[in-house]
């Protein structure tokens, strides 16, 4: 059907255009996954929610600000994508969907997030990026088991101190945001593999070098008078990365080392959960 006609039936409420939104998906899915993306959708047909034993629902890329409480029925839900809606804030229901490994929500209107997040005892991936976000929550740090924080895009200036209680991350994406400083509490979380610090305002960065899990610092367009040192075998993206920690000096003037290739971001693709 055409985006138009789409647009128009999305706003019409009856079961019968539902229904044609949902393009005749009257049954469970043999691969217990719903593709919802770019139906123009202003309300989730309550129909989905039926599928009790759905592990994968994508809603990105709609006109989506609630959802249903019948979501709650899906408790063997594992990814959920929410990303490229109108949510200012999530709605609760989702927190009720405790098998939750997976969470886009990236792309909305979201200042904050619920206390009850800290539900979500089995995440390992949370896409927070390009909202509204001015501190990160602390019930992220909340999350014991995350793996990947994607929190790039929002206006951060700082990071809370619990963040360090998240023993299992490895991987945080903080381009696009205000830090004016190397977040202090980065330096106390040994087994983090992937640093993005890309686009802030750091102008100096402490030494990294006692980090043993660290593969990969991102840093690059930071007014930073110096690149981050780093351990044997760890590759930096940035201002004088192929150098020394320093940047060169000759005749009194500093030598910038400008690379070919562009940083590194975090995969477009949706991930599965490991």
């Amino acid at each position: 059907m055409g985006n138009s006609l789409k647009a128009i039936v999305a706003f019409v409420p009856s079961n019968k255009c539902q229904k044609y939104l949902l393009e005749d998906l009257e049954e469970m899915p043999v691969d217990k996954m719903v593709d919802l993306s770019g139906r123009q959708m202003r309300r989730l047909p309550v129909h989905i929610c039926s599928f009790r034993e759905l592990v994968k629902l994508y809603l990105s890329d709609n006109n989506l600000n609630h959802l249903p409480p019948e979501l709650e029925q899906l408790q063997n839900l594992q990814i959920l994508a929410l990303d490229f809606n109108n949510f200012k804030a999530l709605p609760l229901v989702v927190c009720t969907l405790k098998q939750l490994c997976i969470l886009y929500l990236g792309n909305n209107k979201l200042c904050s997030l619920p206390l009850e997040l800290r539900l979500l005892q089995n995440l390992k991936t949370l896409w927070i990026e390009s909202n509204c976000l001015q501190y990160l929550p602390e019930v992220v740090c909340e999350l014991s088991l995350l793996k990947t924080l994607h929190a790039g895009s929002n206006a951060l200036r700082t990071l809370p101190p619990q963040l360090r209680c998240l023993q299992e991350l490895r991987t945080i994406w903080l381009s696009g945001n205000l830090l004016s400083d190397f977040p202090p509490v980065l330096l106390d979380m040994p087994f983090l593999e992937v640093i993005d610090v890309d686009r802030n305002s750091i102008r100096f960065f402490p030494s990294l070098a006692h980090l043993p899990g660290l593969k990969l610092v991102i840093y690059d367009h930071n007014p930073c008078r110096n690149a981050p040192k780093v351990a044997k075998g760890v590759r930096r993206v940035g201002r004088w990365s192929e150098e020394t920690p320093e940047p060169r000096k000759r005749s009194g003037a500093v030598i910038e080392i400008t690379l070919d290739e562009k940083p590194l971001l975090p995969p477009a693709a949706k991930t599965e959960p490991e």
